[in-house]
């Protein structure tokens, strides 16, 4: 079963482009397209991604991935990129 991160869950809150609400969103590798990291319906789909993959409901774990995500060098732009970093710093 997927795990779906909702913005209740998050810990910071993230302005929504609703302008680009309805625009296709992060669903996988490989993904070459521009990430947002302040919108909200940019950060929900790579925050579930990669909860999903690390197989963990852990708020804990959602936290830091935020923290992680605030946190990241802004060359890191592609929603491919930001769901490997996001990935590789949480299992390590």
């Amino acid at each position: 079963m997927a795990i779906i991160v909702k913005a209740s869950d998050l810990k910071f809150r993230y302005p929504r482009n609703v302008e680009t609400k309805d625009e296709p969103k992060f669903s996988g590798l490989p993904d070459p397209a521009p990430f947002n990291r302040h919108d909200l319906y940019e950060i929900l789909p790579i925050m579930s991604a990669v909860m999903d993959e690390l197989g963990t409901f852990d708020g804990r774990e959602l936290h830091l991935l935020e923290d992680i995500l605030n946190e990241m060098p802004r060359f890191i732009s592609t929603r491919g990129e930001v769901y490997d970093y996001l990935l590789g710093s949480a299992r390590g």
